[in-house]
């Protein structure tokens, strides 16, 4: 093996995959694929004799150790990179598998390019995401903007929906109670409903709506 070239492991339960990662490996030039394995318990029995830099193991594993497996490779080696790779994107697995050590996340499906980035990413970076959970996680962390209401009762949704009181929300907008009350009586009027927890359950349908666009 030339010297500065990384080992890296693969799991992944699905075998027509195997040959496709085989030809990915054989394209790129500073990483070399020492083993490809059907499960989290092959690779263990195996490590030591391949002793990987960087691990890219499925999530979604039949013997249910996908996230689980971030903890026993680190038993073996506390420095070694995980990237884990699925088709979910769902922000709670995500949290998880970084919870639980997990050095990047990919999200399916994988191109020779895409895993190239993040394998790079990972030896350079110590870290890779996919772009399109990135989008996610930094959505989670904006206000959101609806079309339909105006700049300042966006405002206004968006400490609804942190569970801001009407006083809190005149206090951070610098308005009065009374003021605050108008807009939202012209929130709920634009929504069609006659109370707070209908239109938070309005605007959660709403953007779930959105996001299926």
């Amino acid at each position: 093996m030339k010297p500065n070239v990384l080992k890296i492991i693969v799991i992944d339960n699905d075998l027509s995959f195997h040959e496709t990662y085989k030809y990915y490996f054989d394209t790129y030039e500073e990483y070399s694929l020492v083993g490809i394995y059907d499960s989290v318990k092959e690779a263990l029995l195996d490590y030591d004799n391949v002793l990987p830099d960087i691990i890219a193991s499925e999530v979604t594993m039949p013997d249910g150790c996908g996230i689980e497996g971030i903890g026993l490779f680190r038993k073996k080696d506390p420095e070694v990179k995980i990237i884990m790779i699925s088709g979910q994107s769902d922000f709670g697995i995500v949290k998880k598998a970084f919870k639980n050590m997990a050095n990047g996340y990919v999200s399916k499906p994988v191109g020779i390019k895409s895993l190239y980035h993040a394998l790079n990413a990972i030896k350079y970076e110590g870290a890779t995401i996919s772009n399109d959970i990135a989008k996610k996680i930094i959505a989670m962390f904006q206000p959101k903007s609806y079309t339909s209401f105006s700049e300042r009762e966006n405002q206004i949704i968006d400490y609804l929906c942190q569970g801001a009181t009407y006083r809190t929300i005149a206090d951070n907008l610098f308005v009065t109670p009374s003021t605050v009350n108008f807009h939202i009586q012209n929130i709920y009027l634009k929504l069609n409903v006659n109370s707070k927890s209908e239109a938070l359950s309005k605007l959660r349908e709403m953007e779930y709506s959105a996001h299926l666009i």
